[in-house]
């Protein structure tokens, strides 16, 4: 943050506290509103989070501490934060376009229309999956349900009180947060499992009401639920991430993952299923549709931007690095199997990592890490009850702001693309907003009432994200080389994390035409040729001249 970071920031973007920020230049109290730095930290780092460094790293360690660590350590510092960096400086020299948008501005018109497909089909499958994830959370933890949803009028009343100026936040922060986490204690008392209703499973009934709920969230001012309810789960993370990082010297697992495990029974091929499958924690293309959709319209000075887009993300690849210790040695301290036997040490893990079926599905991955890190917390004095509603409802809430995040940046997308198509009623805040959760709703139903339809397109999901880095990376590079700048530094990852991407779809690929998974199938083709084409594209107007963007190095 302090080296190559300050170097990004002064040498390279060369971000300069004199330059006007959207936020002051077109607030509208709704999405543009002038935000401290710490508050608006809060929401991009919760944002970004969600429940990928969580699940990813979960499933990455099979193949072994050593190789997920390594990627996690220069993927975050020199191609995860440069990305997220990159994407939010970017967007604020466009007056808070998202990337779609802007690469129209900056490339051509066609590259912008191509990116668009590819972001909405990213989104959707976000909005869709990160739904019945904190579906299948609230059916496997009861007991963090009431705490989730007592954190939205927390929050409304923090952001109430913070507007109306002359308080203290710190002291403000600190009520919310002591609320917070009695409402854990009062959810672990009161637990609140869901019947099934009219036929519905109890993961389809939530997911009707999280996508209700994301509806409502993403048309509101980010001032009256987003921020606060942000900012109040960033400082629940730094109280879990301080209790875990506590726990590790204080129980001092012994780390039983293998070092290195690079063909496990059943698994994919490491390379390069390493680089898709632990996205979050290094890099992500979601990011970028964060940074230009919500944080660039809200950043108060150019300066915050290293602060919120490069300090974010090597915080998140920190929470990456503590879950594959709770994975990895948390574990191992007391795990129970499906027969009620309790295993520890190398059997813990084996049995839990043996295979690569033995660790599939959403619940098993995130049951390794509530457990583990439930394991490292209860040496502490808390209970062990208590530890696994405490990390239940860290990994729901991250989900949820990721949910109502992913729904906002639909509808900027839908918006963006109605005005370029002239539909001017479609681009209304309502209107695209409800278009974006009656697709993902149809994608969660798609195969039954359970809400898991998404899942079909699960195998998806890293490459198509990882596809997302790639392409933000090459229009940040070309903008940078119009402005006469550094370009290397965003070229050069864009290529890596390309090829590693091109490489995990096309095996993808294979195995979803093997499997007969039609909606994937179709939907992978079309990204692996947008890909292509693209990335051909983006290369080719490297080697040439300015594009059509007229923004200016210093300024939107």
């Amino acid at each position: 943050y302090n080296t190559y970071g300050r170097y990004l920031s002064q040498k390279v973007f060369g971000l300069d506290a004199g330059n006007r920020t959207p936020s002051h230049e077109l607030a509208d109290g709704v999405d543009y509103v002038p935000t401290k730095k710490q508050v608006i930290f809060g929401h991009h780092f919760t944002s970004i989070a969600g429940t990928g460094p969580i699940v990813g790293p979960a499933i990455g360690i099979i193949w072994g501490w050593v190789p997920a660590l390594l990627w996690i350590f220069i993927g975050s510092i020199f191609m995860g934060a440069v990305h997220d960096f990159g994407a939010l400086v970017i967007s604020l020299r466009h007056k808070g376009h998202t990337m779609a948008e802007i690469t129209g501005m900056v490339m051509n018109r066609r590259m912008k229309i191509m990116f668009f497909i590819i972001v909405f089909l990213a989104l959707l499958i976000v909005i869709a999956i990160f739904g019945l994830v904190i579906a299948v959370i609230f059916h496997m933890y009861p007991a963090a349900v009431l705490p989730v949803w007592l954190q939205i009028p927390i929050a409304i009343v923090m952001g109430r009180v913070i507007l109306k100026g002359n308080v203290n936040l710190t002291k403000v922060t600190a009520v919310a947060v002591a609320a917070m986490y009695g409402s854990i204690a009062l959810g672990y008392n009161v637990p609140l499992p869901m019947p099934e209703i009219a036929g519905i499973p109890a993961t389809g009934v939530w997911t009707i009401l999280l996508l209700v709920y994301a509806y409502i969230a993403s048309t509101l001012s980010v001032t009256t639920l987003l921020q606060p309810r942000d900012f109040i789960n960033a400082w629940q993370l730094m109280v879990a991430m301080a209790l875990l990082v506590l726990g590790v010297f204080v129980a001092a697992p012994t780390m039983v993952a293998p070092a290195f495990n690079l063909s496990p029974d059943g698994a994919p091929p490491w390379m390069p299923f390493l680089f898709i499958t632990i996205a979050c924690g290094a890099i992500s293309g979601f990011h970028c549709l964060v940074s230009s959709g919500t944080s660039s319209k809200q950043v108060e000075t150019e300066p915050d931007a290293r602060f919120v887009g490069y300090g974010s993300m090597l915080t998140e690849g920190f929470l990456a690095t503590i879950v594959l210790i709770a994975c990895g040695g948390g574990l191992a301290m007391a795990y129970t199997t499906a027969d009620g036997e309790v295993l520890t040490g190398s059997a813990a893990f084996a049995t839990h990592y043996g295979s690569w079926m033995a660790s599939s599905g959403l619940a098993s991955k995130v049951a390794a890490f509530v457990v583990g890190a439930a394991n490292m917390i209860s040496s502490l004095g808390m209970p062990q009850e208590i530890a696994i509603v405490l990390m239940g409802v860290f990994v729901a809430s991250f989900a949820g702001t990721t949910l109502d995040t992913a729904t906002r940046l639909q509808r900027y997308v839908i918006s963006e693309l109605a005005a370029d198509l002239r539909t001017e009623a479609l681009g209304r805040r309502h209107p695209a907003t409800l278009l974006a959760v009656v697709t993902a709703a149809g994608l969660a139903f798609y195969n039954g009432a359970g809400g898991k339809g998404a899942l079909l397109l699960w195998p998806l999901f890293g490459s198509m994200n990882q596809l997302l880095a790639g392409l933000a990376l090459i229009v940040v590079s070309y903008w940078l080389k119009q402005q006469g700048r550094n370009y290397v530094v965003t070229l050069l990852p864009s290529l890596i994390i390309l090829v590693f991407t091109s490489w995990a779809l096309t095996h993808t690929l294979g195995s979803l035409y093997d499997s007969g998974n039609l909606p994937s199938l179709v939907i992978g083709c079309i990204a692996l040729v947008l890909q292509v084409w693209l990335t051909i594209e983006g290369l080719a107007l490297m080697l040439q001249g300015r594009g059509e963007d007229t923004a200016p190095a210093t300024g939107g």
